[in-house]
């Protein structure tokens, strides 16, 4: 086969797309067919979201496409034989109704021997119609005479004045009018419902929190730029290897003691990071399905996971690997933000370490921005109820997006969103960002003494040189204090521990 061949074979082998309604007659079939964006978001694999893009004007492409042309096909098809069989009944009435024989309308309008009181104005009326002495020509009648209106027999209520006849009744609460609203009206209705208890309606709200997560993710993605698969097909290193068993995919999770301290005694200060996984929803995150590539070359404009050799990490005894805690050597999968970050540390700006091997990857389109807006939601939500000492609303706000995360992989409680790459991610990114915060205490002069986790941090300093002390998720705040070291004797050589 010749090369204009093979490239005739290709042209032949990719089709035209599927043609579509218009968006407003696309959500018309689906609300006449009586079908939730949420029921047709699942049988597409996509989100609620998506589909609300879809009808606002967006238009998705290649085999996700296709599938919502064959939907929009099919229900016009069932409406238009629905709109028929109702048609033909209709027509069928009308004939039965017509063959009836008319009723003779001679006795409607007789003459009256006497004139009688007309049923409008009370003046003699010398017609009867359908029963009732009236006037034919409305110029025959008279404005009727006054009528003295009886004493009641107990006060009358008073009347409210014009204007407030005219206002709407008041509600206790207002309709959401936006995504922050989703939240604030959930806390009211869950408080309100158990009469003030701060306990019961916390306890209800937390578990809730995974569905009105959901519905605030929703919310935030209307008019956005990007469509998201919510059920892409995915490969086996994402899926578990047992039923309690994990995936193959390594998030870099610290878990780092300095093995020795400068020598004396030392106050040592543990940090706390607030809003840890609320600050990594801001991190690459891939689109649609993930697709694999073999290659050293990385596309920032990819994002996903990855098969690396990392470097040797040199700096173990005054910083974490950034690879996390890791016995074995060789190859392993890791997230997007762990390779964003090591070939960070390989950079002349840093120059820690020499960049990861990649031998393989399976990446999607992606934007750092795909959460933003629900983050930011969120965030804002969080600093008003510190602000105003709403502890019923910061725990509430706290599930929503630590639930978030954590269920968007194999979970039964999220069903609307399954993106295990999501989830490693995230989770990286946070990871990654505890790193980072590690890195700018040591290069700030403070001593490292532990890194763990998300969110924990100990060092040896004035930290708050370095950091802002606070609750909003730009700051830390202080967890403990304890002291490590040993103290050297005035009158003596050999250091007395005292711990």
């Amino acid at each position: 086969m010749s090369d204009f061949d093979a490239i005739d074979s290709l042209l032949d082998a990719v089709g035209p797309e599927a043609e579509l309604p218009a968006p407003a007659r696309r959500q018309e079939l689906r609300e006449q067919a009586r079908l939730p964006k949420a029921q047709v978001a699942r049988a597409l694999g996509v989100s609620p979201s998506t589909v609300s893009g879809w009808e606002s004007g967006r238009e998705p492409s290649g085999e996700i496409r296709t599938k919502y042309a064959y939907l929009l096909d099919g229900l016009a098809a069932k409406l238009t034989a629905t709109e028929a069989e109702i048609e033909a009944e209709s027509e069928a009435e009308i004939e039965a109704t017509s063959a009836e024989p008319e009723e003779s309308g001679d006795d409607e309008v007789e003459e009256l021997a006497a004139p009688q009181p007309c049923v409008l104005c009370g003046s003699p009326a010398e017609q009867r119609v359908a029963g009732f002495a009236q006037h034919l020509d409305p110029a025959d009648c008279l404005p009727a005479a006054p009528t003295t209106p009886a004493t009641p027999a107990t006060p009358e209520t008073p009347t409210a004045p014009p204007e407030s006849r005219s206002r709407p009744a008041r509600r206790a609460f207002q309709e959401p009018s936006g995504p922050a609203d989703l939240i604030h009206e959930a806390v009211r209705s869950a408080l309100a419902a158990h009469h003030g208890d701060v306990e019961a309606a916390t306890a209800v709200l937390l578990k809730k929190a995974i569905p009105d997560a959901m519905a605030l993710l929703d919310e935030t993605r209307k008019g956005a730029r990007y469509d998201v698969i919510a059920h892409p097909w995915i490969p086996d290193i994402l899926k578990k290897q047992t039923s309690k068993g994990a995936d193959r995919i390594w998030e870099a999770r610290p878990k780092w003691t300095r093995h020795e301290l400068p020598p004396g005694r030392h106050e040592v200060t543990a940090l706390d990071i607030n809003g840890a996984y609320l600050s990594a929803l801001k991190t690459h995150l891939p689109l649609g399905q993930l697709e694999h590539s073999t290659g050293f070359d990385h596309d920032r404009r990819r994002a996903g996971v990855h098969l690396v050799t990392p470097a040797v990490w040199e700096h173990e005894e005054v910083l974490p690997n950034p690879i996390g805690n890791r016995d074995e050597p060789g190859p392993l999968w890791i997230t997007e933000p762990t390779l964003r970050l090591l070939l960070r540390l390989s950079s002349p700006r840093y120059g820690l370490c020499d960049p990861p091997q990649i031998h393989e990857s399976y990446t999607s389109g992606a934007t750092e921005n795909l959460l933003e807006k629900f983050r930011i939601e969120l965030k804002d939500a969080r600093e008003s109820a510190l602000e105003q000492g709403d502890e019923v609303t910061l725990e509430y706000v706290k599930a929503m997006y630590s639930k978030f995360v954590s269920t968007m992989g194999e979970s039964n409680y999220n069903r609307e969103l399954y993106r295990p790459d999501w989830m490693h991610l995230i989770r990286s990114q946070a990871f990654s960002n505890l790193w980072m915060k590690a890195y700018k205490a040591y290069e700030e002069g403070l001593t490292v003494v532990r890194a763990m986790g998300t969110d924990e941090l100990h060092v040896i300093g004035d930290w708050r040189c370095v950091f802002a002390e606070g609750r909003a998720v730009t700051e830390v705040k202080v967890k403990d204090h304890y002291t490590v070291g040993t103290a050297v004797t005035a009158d003596a050589d050999e250091p007395v521990d005292q711990d």
